[in-house]
């Protein structure tokens, strides 16, 4: 895999992954939570939600330093790397965060 395309790769997982926590009810996409009383719907609380998203930049960050060490030598990365990516990794989130939260719901 060249690095080019280990770059694309990272960027389209990091989009997808970014958006799993605002697009579903199940924790972390498969666990599903169990509802209050029976036969009603459960949502996850926002908390949840936002625990998600770092675990998920955690594991696309596991996925890049593992692409990165496949293609050669592992730079250093110091606080100003993880500000941006962190950064990028909640822009990347935002249109389901539009469609969870400020999209009107017509019932």
């Amino acid at each position: 895999m060249t690095a080019s395309l280990a770059s694309w790769f990272v960027i389209a997982v990091a989009l997808v992954l970014a958006n799993l926590p605002f697009l579903n009810e199940s924790v972390f996409g498969f666990i599903p939570l169990k509802p209050v009383r029976p036969g009603q719907a459960r949502t996850k609380h926002p908390v949840w939600r936002l625990v998600e998203l770092i675990a998920l930049y955690f594991i696309v960050g596991l996925l890049a330093w593992a692409l990165e060490s496949r293609i050669g030598n592992v730079f250093s990365h110091t606080w100003e790397f993880y500000a941006i990516t962190g950064c990028m990794f909640i822009v990347l989130a935002f249109p389901g965060f539009v469609v969870r939260y400020l999209r009107k719901r017509r019932d």
